[in-house]
């Protein structure tokens, strides 16, 4: 399991202190940031853009993972791009044109990820394989953070893995799953053949409801130091056992954010160090 990629879902994080619980879990070894954001149309929920990205770019030195769950995806390629993302998946659903957005995400040098929904089957994507660096299996329906793993999922991934491993070497993507992923049950997904993990009530939910997230932005502004340092410990403790199940090491690791993963044809952020020096 030493090869598996760890990417917290801020989705989950406190937003009145994003940056710092971003901080927070890369210190801990956090291998990406998974940013999901959400127009309304496509899912239910409203969350993110341009200026949440650049939030995370900002505050650490590890890959965005951008998840984008919205209508015309197209539209938000070049400023999320611009605003720090280091991947961006696209719906199959979403979208008619899947090939050529695709490309048009390789175009602007990062890597292009595919989604796929519960409901939707594997094949939808075997006319685009080689156009895509990841494929990210959803193990809930898309919308809202906290929701339980579906079950039927592990199948899906299991078979998601074997179409995977059946590509010729250098052109297999990551697989990501992202859904209700927590410590009582990563293992078992791990053995489904992931390379990615997407958690974000499972790393940022602690026990205490002081230190759980608010997505609906309902917990109270103007909390002192003290409070934020007892956010910490949780999202500390939330991660690690995260970490042990998954069988990671203790401590931060400077070069997994480059690491690549099984299969895979090359690092994810090849251009982030030319775009923070530009800024």
């Amino acid at each position: 399991m030493s090869g598996i990629v760890i990417a917290p879902s801020v989705l989950a994080a406190d937003f009145d202190r994003l940056a710092d619980e971003i901080v927070a879990v890369v210190e801990g070894g956090a291998d990406w940031i998974h940013v999901d954001v959400m127009d309304g149309h496509f899912v239910p929920n409203l969350t993110f853009g341009a200026a949440m990205i650049e939030t995370a770019e900002r505050a650490v030195d590890v890959p965005i993972d951008v998840h984008l769950m919205v209508e015309r995806p197209e539209q938000y390629f070049d400023e999320y791009v611009d605003a720090g993302a280091d991947i961006l998946t696209v719906h199959v659903e979403a979208t008619t044109h899947l090939h050529r957005q695709l490309q048009r995400v390789r175009e602007l040098g990062v890597k292009a990820g595919v989604a796929i929904n519960p409901g939707t089957p594997l094949s939808a994507v075997d006319a685009v394989w080689g156009a895509f660096d990841l494929l990210l299996v959803m193990s809930v329906n898309p919308g809202w953070s906290g929701q339980r793993f579906i079950p039927e999922s592990l199948d899906r991934l299991r078979s998601a893995r074997k179409r995977i491993d059946d590509l010729p070497e250098g052109s297999r993507p990551w697989l990501e799953v992202d859904g209700g992923i927590t410590a009582d049950n990563a293992a078992e997904v791990v053995r489904a053949g992931v390379d990615v993990l997407v958690s974000g009530s499972g790393v940022y939910g602690g026990d205490d409801p002081a230190a759980r997230v608010s997505v609906a932005g309902s917990r109270p502004r103007g909390r002192d130091r003290s409070d934020r340092c007892h956010s910490r410990r949780s999202v500390s403790h939330q991660w690690s056992a995260l970490r042990r199940v998954v069988g990671r090491p203790a401590t931060g690791h400077a070069g997994a954010r480059l690491r690549v993963a099984r299969g895979h044809h090359g690092p994810v952020c090849r251009h982030r160090a030319g775009r923070r020096h530009q800024r």
